[in-house]
């Protein structure tokens, strides 16, 4: 199991992003929580397994019709097990 900090760079608000990372996060298994910065950029945290983050990052270089992703950013981080469901939240 991995855990990556995502930040997606681009048209990314108002696109609606979130709720379609929302979308592919739950339909694939993965665990964490999307929201947008004041700055125009979406952050996301992603954990599961490997190989099923690899195909949200794949998405997350996509994104929903109407996003125009310039760049997508990852950080790793340790794991975290109290985060047991995937989550849009409010802006940051």
């Amino acid at each position: 199991m991995i855990a990556r900090q995502v930040v997606i760079r681009g048209r990314v608000q108002g696109v609606g992003y979130r709720m379609a990372m929302t979308d592919a996060a739950v339909a694939l298994g993965v665990t964490g929580w999307v929201r947008n910065r004041r700055d125009g950029t979406v952050v996301a945290l992603v954990q599961g397994d490997d190989a099923i983050v690899e195909q949200l990052l794949a998405w997350c270089r996509r994104g929903p019709p109407g996003a125009r992703v310039a760049e997508v950013t990852t950080v790793a981080l340790e794991t975290d097990p109290a985060v047991d469901r995937f989550a849009c939240r409010a802006t940051e």
